[in-house]
């Protein structure tokens, strides 16, 4: 009966090419031509080590996907973009301001808008780790502590930024059903997410001086009709300011956007203006 049972699985988890093959159904799609959403939404909450947690913000995001193999199937490409917009921790509104608790000083909100987000799997270079949760449940997930030279030097940007190393963490789970997953007769997984983020404050919070950190948390699941399904705050806001985020890329680049890189862009655009 076991023999039987492992014919019928697309992919062998422990393999470096079924694993990477289920997380590209997981993630997005086995097939090149269909485009994939994650939607997320949830709270951030600020740490000072001599008060109480802050519920500072809530958010929405999502991020578009597509996959490319790479030549001589040795891989996929992961082309992307995505956004994530704060809002009011009560009513939900997206801010353009916000007045800080600590400082008094009403600032900008400078949205997340990173755009590309692309990655290369190429066969036995990572395998994705899982976990069978029973009852057909499976969870894979990926811990990604980050420390790596700040896009903001200290010297330069005072406010915004404590230390030329940026450090912080991302940490993904994504849970489905394993049936779903192994059924050959599909490209696309069903899936629900949980995303945290551990992080400095925000660049254009102006809190460079302040100990403490910013705590994401959040869960949503990939959008059945993509980008239709949205909520139409988030599809109103995009097509307000950045419409080619209806779509993925439509080609690989590098390097990759990050919410601090982009704050750096959105300033020198300004001073060059200016």
């Amino acid at each position: 009966m076991a023999t039987t049972a492992q014919k019928k699985n697309q992919f062998d988890l422990t393999d470096a090419k079924g694993n990477m093959d289920a997380y590209i159904k997981m993630r997005a799609s086995l097939n090149p031509k269909d485009e994939v959403v994650f939607y997320a939404k949830g709270a951030i909450y600020a740490y000072d080590p001599d008060k109480p947690w802050k519920h500072v913000f809530n958010f929405e995001m999502y991020n578009i996907a597509r996959v490319e193999k790479i030549p001589g199937d040795s891989g996929w490409k992961l082309i992307t973009r995505e956004m994530l917009v704060y809002q009011d921790p009560k009513t939900n509104e997206i801010l353009k301001t916000w007045k800080n608790p600590w400082t008094g000083e009403e600032v900008e909100v400078v949205h997340v808008w990173n755009d590309p987000v692309n990655q290369t799997f190429k066969y036995g270079a990572f395998k994705v780790p899982f976990e069978r949760l029973g009852n057909d449940r499976i969870n894979l997930y990926n811990d990604v502590p980050l420390s790596y030279p700040s896009p903001l030097k200290k010297a330069e940007w005072p406010k915004n930024t404590r230390s030329d190393v940026y450090q912080g963490a991302e940490l993904f789970n994504f849970f489905m059903s394993e049936a779903d997953l192994q059924n050959p007769k599909t490209n696309n997984a069903t899936v629900d997410i949980s995303w945290t983020r551990f992080s400095d404050f925000l660049p254009w919070m102006k809190m460079a001086a302040r100990p403490g950190n910013l705590l994401y948390q959040s869960r949503g699941y990939k959008l059945k009709n993509g980008w239709d399904d949205l909520p139409k705050p988030i599809k109103d806001f995009v097509l307000a300011n950045y419409p080619a985020y209806q779509h993925a890329p439509e080609t690989y680049t590098s390097p990759n956007m990050t919410s601090w890189k982009y704050y750096k862009k959105v300033m020198e655009e300004r001073k060059k203006k200016n």
